[in-house]
């Protein structure tokens, strides 16, 4: 997987667990479906979309109903940028 990776210019910071492309994007770690399908359905001219770590309650990291804030990372060749955000729910 580290060729998909330099392959997209993934930096070292959003690399994760698990790398997937898709339709010429990377997709990068945990990020959530709804994520996905907005992500081809835009073609926004980027490498992929990345959630770097293994933040809790995202996609495959599920324990209960907690979550850690964590944001879904578009890898743009200007610069990463928000795609989008989860906020932390139910942690105390």
């Amino acid at each position: 997987m580290s060729l998909v990776k330099a392959r997209h210019n993934l930096p070292r910071d959003m690399r994760s667990c698990h790398t997937a492309e898709i339709d010429g994007y990377v997709v990068e770690g945990h990020v959530p479906a709804a994520d996905i399908k907005r992500l081809l359905h835009e073609q926004p001219d980027a490498e992929g979309l990345a959630v770097p770590g293994m933040p809790l309650g995202s996609p495959g990291m599920e324990v209960d109903d907690r979550r850690q804030a964590y944001t879904v990372w578009l890898l743009d060749p200007e610069g990463n940028r928000d795609f989008n955000r989860y906020p932390a729910r139910n942690l105390e």
